[in-house]
Parts: C-alpha cells; structure tokens; sequence
C-alpha cells in the first residue's frame, strides 16, 4: 500500500457532502477562484492521491466553506498517529 499524499482529502470531500455540493461544483467555484482543477484532480485529491501544496490548503478550505486552520485541525485530527 502506498503512502497517502495528503491529510486533508477526506476532510475536504466531508465538508463538500455536508454542504450537498458535488465534485463538479466544488470545481467549478475553484475555477472562478483562479485555481483551473478538474474533477478528476479533485477526486484525486479526496482520495489522497494527489499532493496538495500548502498554498493550496487555503483555497480549498474556503470553497467549502471553511477556514484554512480548521481545515487542518480536522485533519490532524483524524489522521492516526505514527509511531517513530
């Protein structure tokens, strides 16, 4: 099994089913945003396959409605703990 590539994936792919948005429309409020993401990069992202830069984070947060600091704290939040 491959490493996951991000921590915020799942959390953003939540937070889009909570406020009923479907991957097409998250894309298409990213796209007016600036940031030019298809759907499939979207999906690869919520399934953790796909980096996401850290200049990214803000971006997402906001198109689903919330704030970049949240958005890692639940993040971090569920992701298990490795041990050294």
């Amino acid at each position: 099994m491959t490493e996951h590539q991000n921590i915020v994936g799942p959390v953003v792919r939540q937070l889009r089913q909570k406020r009923g948005m479907t991957q097409a429309q998250l894309v298409a409020k990213l796209n007016i945003s600036g940031w030019d993401l298809s759907r499939g990069t979207l999906a690869k992202i919520e399934a953790q396959i796909r980096c996401v830069a850290d200049y990214e984070i803000p971006i997402l947060a906001i198109s689903v409605g919330s704030d970049p600091s949240e958005l890692l704290r639940l993040a971090i939040a569920r992701t298990p703990r490795r041990r050294p």
